[in-house]
């Protein structure tokens, strides 16, 4: 049965990306890749381990003061361009689930993605950083402790993500998972949406399955 839901952040409730994507290809300009190729190739991924790839095409030193200055930069866009993906709003609003966001993302970043999007009412406690555990997807220990400040079992929470690593966090958890898949990509195989209207059946189908299990 589904008691309980973990969303991933960037790229499942915020348009994100391709943003963070951008900044790093207008800083780094030598490595030969644009933001949409950055964003594909790295989706999910740990940031330092962003970094150490992209490292290995230019000279320069990635250094936390270069992190200063990405972040400072897709800060600013953020808040220019940071929105919520269309119904994610509605959505939330529908649910009468407790939820929880568990994103690889510093918790300063979360906090205000959240903010920018008007977001934060539906999480007040509940978002989770991998920066707080020192532990990132794909190891499952985030979802792990975000559903057990949830007060459930992984068997009784679903994870919603758009990446395959967050996915692969997912089942290393023993939890179920459902895509986020805007462009329709159909790059993984489990149960996905690509708007969010489409999020509620997709939910009650989890859920009547479950009704129906003996």
């Amino acid at each position: 049965m589904i008691r309980a839901i973990i969303f991933d952040l960037d790229g499942t409730l915020v348009d994100s990306e391709l943003i963070a994507a951008e900044t790093l290809a207008s800083l780094l300009p030598e490595i030969g890749l644009d933001g949409a190729e950055i964003a594909a190739r790295y989706r999910g991924w740990r940031f330092a381990t962003i970094l150490s790839e992209l490292g290995k095409s230019t000279d320069r030193l990635l250094d936390d003061a270069f992190i200063a200055t990405y972040r400072a930069a897709a800060g600013h866009r953020y808040e220019r361009e940071l929105k919520a993906f269309p119904g994610v709003h509605a959505a939330l609003e529908a649910l009468d689930l407790p939820i929880a966001i568990a994103s690889s993302g510093p918790p300063e970043k979360i906090a205000r993605s959240l903010a920018i999007t008007g977001l934060s009412r539906f999480f007040p406690r509940h978002a989770y950083s991998a920066y707080t555990l020192n532990s990132w997807k794909p190891e499952p220990a985030l979802f792990l402790h975000a559903a057990g400040a949830l007060g459930y079992p992984a068997g009784d929470v679903l994870v919603v993500e758009d990446s395959g690593v967050g996915l692969e966090a997912a089942r290393r958890a023993a939890m179920r998972a459902v895509l986020h898949d805007p462009e329709g990509k159909g790059e993984h195989d489990v149960p996905r949406f690509s708007s969010y209207a489409d999020f509620a059946p997709l939910l009650a189908g989890f859920r009547g399955a479950a009704a129906g299990e003996m």
